[in-house]
């Protein structure tokens, strides 16, 4: 059930449009196709305003004549093409300012996609194989994806697409959710790997996209935690949480990630559904070893960044070992050599961080992990497999350093009091400057006392960031554990902000920058 066309035509209809001068025809020729279709999406983008006014010597705006023909232009367009025409015409639907004519332009626009969208629904009512066939998920997957283009243009306006769409989306989510697990109770685990799954799961995964692009252009957040986000729980969280690893999708991850940063506090109530859902079954996908399910590593650790910066007092709810499993995933996240992954563990440590010593709950925190986390920090940055996350480890040390330079934030004793005693050091500053030593002259032991005592004093007394990263990087060359290699790349901000500098100076001289790498900055008149 394709749709799309042998001949796409891009006028201006009047030589009172300055921007298009010009027809742009497409032939048979795939590549001259690909052309066009990205030439009028520039074109859309730059000039969207320009198809929804009503120009001199027209009876309608080019978008109307544009939709008259709609089913004539598309007919012979590849998939692909056809999204990209969508798009186009989304970005021009955008531009009009009359809502009533902004959603008539939108279910013209769409009438070809639902048209095939309803046919299959229709046929999957009275006989639900119908879904497993080829062509079916095909034309379903392409139906999703125009979706996609048209959401991710147009923006808020496709809320009335999408309130039509959003109910027989879900049933066609579960019902492909209900297929997968029966081929992989029929074939085994293993057959979640088969071709066959793997067609039936990437309409999944073109529904949970078109919700996510929804769910970052709509701009009515209500409507989102009381309509949308309610109807997701049982059919997106449920089928995670009882599916084999390999059928999950790691999709479902980013949209519940960008979800909890549009809604913010609103998503609270349903953090702690969502956490249990994904939070130990990922777990126990990604810490087998550091390479399968990449993508779920990564989008994991981000919902929990997401989490922890908008929805900070769920975590407050959690007991003590589902916060400890909390932490030891985000140590392991940090110790990841894959650069992305660590990257991300260590910003999602240094934001609960920094919200923890701002809670009531700081002082309780602090004596559970600040020791742990103090050495494990101090593993990734002097191990040399890391080095590229040396500006974030200097920041979380400094950050902790900071805190017991006073009794403002953490007010009990960080050492054993049991096996110490309540004053066995004057203050946290001792017991961590102390203890910082220890771990120090155990990992470099060819260092001397003195010289081991004076860099853990640096590090204790230096408040600025920049003195403290360049008293951290003067300690690692100093331990001799780092190659020239590894050196190198302690100095990589700094070789970074040169390189900028140069290049600012080039764009300050006319005809210095090529012209391919000068910002375009041609906007809708």
């Amino acid at each position: 059930m394709p749709y799309g066309t042998k001949k796409m035509t891009l006028d201006a209809p009047h030589s009172s449009w300055p921007v298009i001068q010009q027809s742009a025809a497409v032939s048979y020729s795939l590549p001259l196709q690909d052309m066009a279709c990205d030439t009028f999406l520039k074109i859309a983008n730059k000039c969207k305003r320009k198809f929804v006014v009503l120009q001199l010597q027209e009876q309608q705006p080019f978008v109307g004549e544009l939709l008259d023909n709609l089913q004539a232009t598309i007919q012979d367009l590849q998939p692909h093409q056809i999204h990209s025409f969508y798009e186009s015409v989304g970005l021009m639907i955008g531009a009009e300012v009359d809502s009533a004519k902004r959603d008539e332009y939108l279910s013209r626009l769409m009438a070809p996609p639902n048209a095939i969208w309803a046919q299959i629904i229709k046929q999957a009512q009275a006989n639900p194989d119908v879904l497993k066939q080829q062509e079916v998920i095909k034309s379903l997957t392409n139906v999703l994806q125009t979706n996609v283009a048209v959401c991710s243009s147009l923006g808020h306006p496709y809320l009335s697409q999408m309130i039509q769409m959003a109910d027989s989306m879900l049933t066609v989510y579960r019902l492909y959710s209900e297929s997968v697990g029966q081929a992989i109770v029929t074939g085994g685990p293993h057959s979640a790997r088969s071709s066959f799954v793997k067609y039936m799961r990437s309409v999944k995964k073109a529904v949970l996209r078109l919700i996510e692009t929804f769910v970052d252009k709509c701009e009515d957040e209500a409507l989102l935690a009381t309509k949308f986000v309610p109807a997701l729980m049982e059919p997106v969280l449920g089928d995670y949480a009882t599916s084999v690893p390999d059928a999950r999708e790691p999709e479902v991850l980013s949209l519940f990630a960008a979800i909890v940063k549009k809604l913010k506090a609103a998503m609270e109530p349903e953090v702690p559904k969502v956490l249990t859902a994904v939070f130990e079954p990922t777990l126990a996908m990604i810490t087998i070893n550091f390479e399968d399910f990449p993508e779920h590593r990564l989008k994991f650790f981000a919902l929990l960044h997401a989490i922890t910066n908008h929805c900070f007092k769920c975590l407050f709810a959690m007991s003590p070992p589902q916060l400890k499993l909390l932490i030891d995933s985000i140590i392991w996240a940090f110790r990841h050599t894959e650069r992305n992954v660590a990257e991300t563990g260590l910003l999602l440590l240094e934001d609960m961080l920094k919200s923890f010593a701002t809670s009531e709950f700081a002082t309780q925190f602090h004596q559970t992990y600040y020791t742990q986390l103090m050495r494990e920090v101090f593993a990734v940055m002097t191990d040399t497999f890391h080095t590229p996350g040396f500006k974030l480890h200097c920041k979380i040390l400094l950050h902790l350093f900071s805190l017991v330079r006073t009794d403002a934030v953490i007010r009990a004793p960080l050492w054993d009091v049991q096996a110490k005693g309540p004053n066995a050091y004057p203050s946290n500053a001792a017991f961590v400057q102390e203890y910082v030593c220890s771990l120090l002259a155990t990992s470099f032991p060819n260092m001397t006392p003195l010289q081991i005592q004076a860099a853990v004093a640096g590090m204790m007394a230096i408040e600025d960031k920049r003195a403290f990263k360049h008293h951290m990087r003067d300690f690692l060359v100093q331990t001799k554990a780092f190659g020239n290699s590894e050196t190198d790349q302690l100095y990589a901000e700094e070789a970074a902000a040169k390189i900028a500098e140069a290049q600012a100076r080039l764009q300050a001289i006319p005809g210095m920058v090529p012209p391919n790498q000068v910002n375009d900055d041609m906007a809708d008149a």
